[in-house]
C-alpha cells in the first residue's frame, strides 16, 4: 500500500505528500527569499520617506587651518599666503578651485573636497594633497 494511501486512511483531513509541513497551510509559509525582499523594500521606503536627512554641500562647516588634519596637509584658505620654501610642491597658480580632490563647482567660494569629509574648504585655499585638473 503506498505511503500517501496509508495517511489517507489515518487522517483524512491531513493532506498527503512530500511538501506537507504540519498544520501550516500555503499561505502560511514565508520563504527566507519573500523576507528578504520585503525587509529591503522597507529599507527603502524608510529612505525616501526622509528626505531631510541629506546633508547637502552648502550645509557643511567650513574647515578651520586650525584643524589638526588640516595643519598635517598643510592646508591654508589663502594659496597665496603658502611658504614656498616650507611647501616645496607648492607652484603659483595652485589652488583648491583647480585641484582634482575639490567637489565644488567653478565660480563657488568654498566647496567640499574628497580629502576633508565632511567640511567645505575654501575655493582659493591650497594644501599638499593639491593635484592639477586635467
Amino acid at each position: 500500500m503506498p505511503w500517501a494511501d496509508l495517511r489517507a486512511r489515518i487522517n483524512p483531513y491531513r493532506p498527503s505528500g512530500l511538501a506537507y509541513q504540519g498544520d501550516k497551510t500555503m499561505s502560511d509559509h514565508v520563504s527566507r527569499r519573500d523576507a528578504l525582499k520585503k525587509v529591503v523594500l522597507m529599507l527603502g521606503v524608510v529612505a525616501v520617506a526622509r528626505p531631510g536627512q541629506r546633508v547637502h554641500a552648502a550645509d557643511l562647516p567650513h574647515l578651520d587651518p586650525t584643524d589638526p588634519t588640516a595643519k598635517a596637509l598643510g592646508y591654508t584658505s589663502d594659496a597665496k599666503t603658502v611658504d614656498a620654501k616650507a611647501f616645496p610642491q607648492y607652484k603659483a597658480g595652485s589652488a583648491c578651485n583647480n585641484c582634482l580632490q575639490f567637489q565644488g563647482k567653478a565660480g563657488d567660494a568654498w566647496g567640499p573636497c574628497s580629502i576633508f569629509a565632511g567640511k567645505q574648504v575654501n575655493a582659493n585655499g591650497w594644501c599638499q594633497v593639491y593635484v592639477k585638473k586635467a
